[in-house]
């Protein structure tokens, strides 16, 4: 109620309270200027404060600054100081950290400048809150939509035009005859309504290039447009809505909120049924890539080193719902020797068969055949699921663990038993390739065709045909190789103690946990076993090796196992100690307390590894010594 001079001024003004200003911060005093600041605009709107504004555009003082008129903003804030200080009204100056606002183009500080500008009311969103509500609009990760309902629940009316010479332009015009203002569909009206004069100009603002955003989804579709003949009058009924919008989370207010509020409140319809918001690209340490780091990744580059499906399956790969993508060299790496693996089963079965017809022309006569096919319409059901719920990362795991663990990794492997499988593994893997197309499409395209032998054409590219759908799968067959695959991996393990890991022996023995019966051919070949034996009961005199469904032994009779027990008994020494030594720093409390998060780690992770090995170690001792 009381009131103050400005100093140099000598100008009153009124001293308010208002609770935007914290009484503990500083001296809990401030000066308001409602013309030159966003929140100062809100308290001067609260209490009627007078908003003057004290420079041009140009950031030039005026009238209002009484001497400093003429002088530049950035110029006076000195002479100012200066001629408070000899006034005797500076008391002390303090350094302050704050924030303060600077334009992304040119790096000056923004000055919040009062004018006259066109705004979109907030109620225009309202419909666009209900039809998401309503649930017909879905994001993915769902939980965007929290943030979705939270910013669009506490909207302000919208700032639509900017000083900007690029843009749409908006479309009022000012009669300077009768000062008439009015809104056209006409690019260059012809006359005033009002007065029919032609004195008249436009306004020279242009529409925010987030408002002209907010249109896409219907204005490439010919909206507004009708008789225009370069357009499709069918476009917008059949586009219109689309299925899905894919983008980054980090406009989800900028565009996506604004293409639903556009959308629904002119064509009363969400532009689209589902929202997938995708993470950002970061380093391999989790940071986000910037020039100033100099950590930023060129995707042309690794493009040039590893080609573009590398880099193509990798980000696939990364693309965990809701979280960032970490991208690292090792990454890459990895999902360039995918590459390599599918590269080289094509030129294995290419060496074995000229061409291969496609998987639905061929009879499946073999077991093996059968087994990869089944496999393979696992692989298609688990991917199409999970392109369906835009689980990518999924979907291109998925793959990669049937091209490389099953189809590379065993079913190559397996066909050096069963030569006849051939042409059958070859159009599972043609299929195989249409549904890495997506991930990688240019190997699959190069190596569909080279499987045909024939060129690439418009009209037969892999892009355009029918992506592969599951079929019926035999779980009785996928059952014996399975146990069969698990008796090789176990057989092998178990010649690992006695020094014959990689050495053919004479005789193995199986005994299953069921009654399945299995043919021993592709056990013997791939386990290096000259006969197997399916037996029922414990085999005497053996080393053992025991998985989920069965157990393999191989008899130790004709072994010398003292020194494979003498070296097994000296790596179980070697690491008791390294147990002993780790589980005595991790007891000590002193240490445990002052080490570093990440030395504390790695010692957990020793000793973790320590007592794996021992545990195995005796094990194998145990089975050694009978």
């Amino acid at each position: 109620g009381k009131r103050v001079k400005l100093p140099l001024l000598d100008k009153e003004i009124e001293i308010i309270t208002d609770e935007h200003v914290d009484p503990e911060f500083g001296t809990g005093i401030v000066k308001v200027t409602p013309a030159h600041d966003v929140n100062d605009y809100e308290v001067g709107k609260r209490h009627h404060l007078e908003f003057i504004t004290i420079f041009n555009e140009k950031g030039i003082l005026n009238h209002h600054c009484g001497e400093f008129e003429g002088q530049s903003i950035k110029d006076v804030r000195k002479v100012i100081v200066k001629r408070l200080e000899e006034t005797g009204h500076m008391e002390k100056i303090e350094e302050h950290t704050h924030q303060l606002g600077h334009c992304y183009r040119c790096s000056n500080v923004i000055e919040p400048y009062i004018s006259k500008q066109w705004f979109l009311k907030k109620e225009v969103a309202a419909n666009a809150i209900k039809k998401v509500n309503d649930g017909e609009a879905k994001f993915f990760p769902p939980s965007w939509k929290n943030n979705y309902d939270a910013w669009m629940g506490d909207l302000r009316d919208w700032c639509i035009s900017r000083q900007l010479y690029w843009g749409h332009s908006i479309p009022v015009f000012y009669c300077e005859s009768c000062n008439h203002e009015w809104a056209d569909e006409e690019t260059n009206p012809r006359e005033c309504p009002h007065c029919s004069t032609a004195n008249f100009h436009q306004d020279p603002d242009v529409l925010d290039t987030w408002f002209s955003s907010a249109l896409w989804p219907f204005s490439t579709l010919g909206w507004g447009n009708e008789n225009n003949p370069q357009s499709l009058p069918s476009d917008l009924k059949d586009f219109y809505p689309n299925s899905l919008l894919i983008t980054g989370f980090d406009i989800l207010f900028f565009w996506v909120a604004r293409m639903l509020m556009m959308g629904v409140h002119f064509l009363e319809e969400v532009p689209f049924k589902d929202i997938y918001l995708h993470a950002l690209v970061r380093d391999e340490k989790g940071h986000k890539m910037s020039k100033s780091k100099g950590n930023v990744i060129d995707p042309l580059d690794i493009i040039n080193d590893l080609g573009a499906d590398t880099l193509r399956f990798t980000l696939c790969a990364l693309a965990v719902q809701g979280r960032d993508i970490k991208l690292s060299p090792k990454h890459l790496e990895q999902y360039r020797n995918f590459g390599n693996k599918i590269f080289n089963a094509h030129k294995y079965l290419k060496m074995k068969q000229d061409s291969f017809k496609s998987i639905e022309k061929v009879e499946f006569k073999t077991d093996l055949g059968k087994y990869m096919r089944s496999r393979f319409f696992q692989c298609v059901e688990e991917t199409r699921s999970n392109l369906d719920n835009y689980r990518y990362n999924d979907g291109a795991m998925t793959i990669y663990k049937f091209m490389w663990n099953e189809f590379c990794d065993w079913g190559i492997e397996l066909s050096k038993v069963e030569p006849d499988s051939i042409p059958e593994l070859g159009a599972v893997y043609k299929e195989a390739l249409k549904l890495i197309h997506p991930f990688m499409p240019f190997v699959s395209e190069d190596l569909y065709h080279q499987m045909e032998n024939d060129t690439f054409k418009d009209d037969n590219s892999v892009m355009v045909m029918s992506y592969p759908v599951a079929g019926q799968r035999d779980l009785e067959i996928e059952r014996k190789f399975e146990l069969a695959i698990e008796a090789i991996v176990s057989l092998r393990r178990a010649k690992v103690p006695i020094d014959m890991a990689n050495k053919k022996i004479e005789l193995g023995f199986v005994k299953l946990n069921d009654s399945t019966q299995l043919d021993g051919k592709f056990i013997e070949k791939l386990a290096k076993v000259q006969k197997v034996e399916f037996v029922t009961q414990k085999v005497d005199n053996a080393v053992t090796d025991l998985s989920d469904n069965l157990e393999t032994y191989i008899k130790t009779d004709s072994v010398d196992l003292a020194p494979i027990i003498a070296k097994l008994e000296k790596q179980l020494e070697k690491l008791g100690k390294e147990r002993q030594k780790l589980e005595g720093m991790l007891n000590n409390k002193k240490f445990v307390e002052n080490a570093p998060a990440d030395v504390l780690e790695k010692n957990k992770e020793g000793l973790s590894t320590a007592i794996e090995q021992i545990e195995r170690i005796e094990k194998e001792l145990s089975s050694l010594k009978g």
